[in-house]
């Protein structure tokens, strides 16, 4: 089933509630976030994987669908000496929390992002964390029950922030973004748009699922724009009356 906008679901999610939440994502000049066959998106250049790893190295945690996590089997930790340094004086983990969603909990123990020197979490439903219930691959698992076929983030971004998350970044992919688009729960976003062309209906985009209609269409303010090299980086914040 697709994910669409629920103007009454979005309802209840009072920001205060909910941790803030800033997508970062790079994308082709035609709004793709991956090639037709889903391939790890590695078209960003040094610059966009830098601009990553500082939003990352400011937020409690990073967000992302199982999806993502089995398509590039890695996630980023944060490297830079600066980066770790400034979150050292700000009191925090080396690391900010890795977390990844999925309904189902289905996950290769093998992936490489399980011996990767940082804090992993996994929010999922009863039955996706009964695989997960002995060993230590998850330092913690999140169960919410499902609402509409989904995880229910109406009762998930609560528990997150309750749990000491106060900011996250959220890195895809575009199932997970439009399914808290639905809740209105995405207060920025950071969109590089790369030199290259990759098309394909099946490609997937920033939003996937089955879209908004245009009079419930989630509008944007632009922040700022910034051409360094061959990308422009994109910062808007989702405008809210």
């Amino acid at each position: 089933m697709g994910i669409g906008y629920n103007h009454k679901s979005a309802a209840y999610m009072n920001p205060g509630s909910r941790p803030y939440i800033t997508l970062v994502l790079a994308m082709s000049a035609d709004g793709k976030i991956a090639d037709r066959g889903r391939s790890p998106a590695r078209f960003g250049s040094e610059a966009d994987r830098a601009h990553l790893e500082q939003c990352i190295a400011e937020a409690d945690g990073v967000m992302f669908g199982a999806g993502t996590v089995r398509a590039y089997g890695t996630t980023l930790p944060v490297r830079n000496p600066v980066l770790l340094e400034q979150r050292q004086q700000r009191q925090l983990s080396p690391q900010p929390v890795h977390i990844v969603c999925s309904r189902s909990g289905q996950l290769d123990p093998g992936l490489r992002f399980f011996q990767q020197p940082v804090p992993r979490w996994l929010l999922t439903t009863p039955i996706g964390a009964t695989s997960w219930a002995e060993g230590d691959a998850f330092e913690h698992i999140l169960t919410v029950p499902e609402q509409d076929g989904r995880l229910n983030w109406t009762i998930a971004l609560p528990n997150l922030r309750d749990a000491g998350l106060h900011r996250l970044v959220l890195g895809g992919g575009g199932e997970l973004v439009a399914a808290l688009l639905a809740v209105d729960a995405i207060d920025e976003l950071w969109l590089t748009v790369c030199p290259l062309l990759l098309g394909g209906t099946q490609a997937p985009s920033p939003v996937d699922g089955a879209g908004f209609p245009a009079a419930l269409a989630p509008r944007l303010e632009l922040i700022s724009s910034e051409a360094i090299g061959q990308e422009v980086f994109l910062h808007y914040r989702l405008r809210r009356e």
